[in-house]
């Protein structure tokens, strides 16, 4: 039975000899080369304008369904979150990083290939030209073949690193493409609710001023109206009919808009009508700015390729020193069909090697410094991120601050327009004017009213602006 044994006792006990210098070659390795990561320094201020703190819960803890609480635009978002290209495009890189990340973490193991050749030839060998004094012979060869590649500088934790950076910065770009698409679809859905407000106002201006046209026409007929009376009524009528057809085709391309975020076709799109009326709360909470270091999925991701970028430079020192790498082979190899079984065919090998550069003509220190200058790139660019983020967050908090206030003084002024056209109204009723008061009255507290509804949107808007650059929602999103 012994003689059919692949690998013999005898050399068993040769690997358990050599098996402890194995286990110290390796543990030797425990410091990498290179530079350990660490943060690059960021100077935060200490406080957002306009920004209200103390509050139990900010705004951006909050998940995206108790922000916009409209059930359409809740289900619309539900939607985008399940069928959005981009957000397809983006799971798709991250099992690409993820592949990659395996790749490099396989080369912590042995790898082991099998292979085989069966040939038969006049002077050679298994193919290769070998004097056996012209006799022609049969060859057979077939084994497993180990290899392995010492980590002893840390080359491979280095570019085991890089890869697991690499993959943590493709997780942050998904959760970054989710918050966008989250707000992407809510300010599209704002700014559609606000062109329906403002064709509901075109249509109700519209009534009115064709009455007046109405009233103008027949009393100029009469005698009892100017032609210039008549005509101001005409052209005020006429301007507000023409913003008609353009307001709906804004709501049709904000639809469309609207379902290719949804990875839908053009068509309709579902909403409420009074979520604009709704009134947001006064105070919102926005914390510290230094937590959105930790919150927000582009410094995230940014940091994470400081990360990769400082690990590659290790893997590019580690290319200056020697690598050392084990072999293992075992098999059989006979000229012999018969005795390919046989124990005297058994072969196998147990080698160690090592292989290091001598002269690259500056490639490798070309390398080490692409790399270096890589990580500086990657650190201002992280750096950049986090400004550009307190730059986002305080613009979202005083554009809603302002806009809180322009929109009471607004509110006032189509109250005071309303005002005026009830006045001119009585005025006419009474005889003390002409009609021609309330068709000015009428001019002035149209555009009033669009802007009103306008600055409404732009409100919420604002707020969804500044939820987005808190990078709220997407840990339960």
């Amino acid at each position: 039975m012994s003689e059919f044994l692949p690998f013999p006792s005898r050399s068993l006990r040769t690997l358990a000899r050599a098996l402890p210098c194995l286990l110290a070659l390796l543990f030797l390795g425990a410091c990498a080369v290179g530079p350990n990561y660490r943060r690059p320094e960021i100077q935060a201020p200490t406080a957002f304008r306009d920004a209200t703190n103390g509050a139990p819960v900010e705004l951006a803890e909050l998940p995206w369904w108790s922000v916009f609480k409209d059930p359409a635009l809740q289900e619309l978002i539900r939607v985008a979150l399940t069928n959005s290209f981009d957000l397809g495009i983006v799971l798709t890189r991250v099992d690409q990083a993820r592949a990659l990340q395996s790749q490099a973490e396989s080369q912590y193991l042995p790898e082991v290939d099998y292979m085989g050749m069966a040939s038969r030839g006049r002077n050679s060998f298994l193919t290769l030209p070998t004097y056996n004094g012209g006799r022609t012979l049969n060859g057979v060869f077939g084994g497993f073949q180990a290899v392995w590649e010492i980590d002893l500088w840390g080359r491979i934790r280095r570019m085991n690193e890089a890869t697991r950076a690499q993959f943590m910065a493709s997780q942050e770009s998904r959760r970054e493409v989710s918050v966008s698409l989250v707000s992407g679809v809510a300010h599209a859905y704002f700014e559609l609710l606000a062109l329906d407000e403002q064709r509901a106002i075109a249509l109700r201006t519209e009534a009115s001023y064709r009455r007046t046209f109405v009233l103008f026409e027949e009393q100029h007929a009469d005698g009892f109206a100017s032609k210039l009376e008549l005509s101001r009524a005409k052209a005020a009528l006429r301007a507000v009919s023409a913003r008609i057809p353009d307001i709906e085709r804004q709501i049709a391309v904000k639809e469309n808009e609207i379902n290719a975020l949804l990875g839908r076709n053009p068509g309709p799109v579902s909403r409420a009508q009074t979520a604009l009326a709704q009134e947001e709360r006064v105070d919102i909470p926005v914390g510290l700015p230094s937590t959105l270091l930790e919150r927000r999925p582009d410094i995230r991701m940014a940091e994470q390729q400081v990360r990769a970028a400082n690990a590659e430079i290790g893997v590019a020192i580690g290319d200056f020193f020697p690598r050392i790498g084990l072999t293992t082979f075992i098999g059989t190899t006979s000229t012999d069909f018969n005795k390919v079984l046989s124990s005297s065919a058994n072969t196998w090998s147990l080698a160690a090697a090592t292989m290091g550069p001598v002269f690259t003509a500056g490639r490798l220190t070309a390398r080490s410094r692409q790399a270096r200058a890589a990580c500086e790139e990657a650190k201002l660019h992280y750096q950049a991120t986090a400004l550009n983020a307190f730059r986002e967050v305080s613009d979202a908090l005083v554009t809603r601050t302002k806009l809180e206030a322009s929109a009471a003084l607004q509110a006032e002024a189509v109250a005071a327009g309303q005002d005026a056209v009830q006045a001119a109204t009585d005025r006419y009723a009474a005889g003390k004017a002409s009609y021609y008061e309330v068709l000015e009255a009428q001019q002035q507290l149209f555009p009033a009213e669009i802007a009103l509804s306008q600055l409404r949107a732009n409100r919420l808007m604002a707020m969804i602006q500044l939820y987005k650059a808190l990078g709220g929602g997407w840990p339960l999103a």
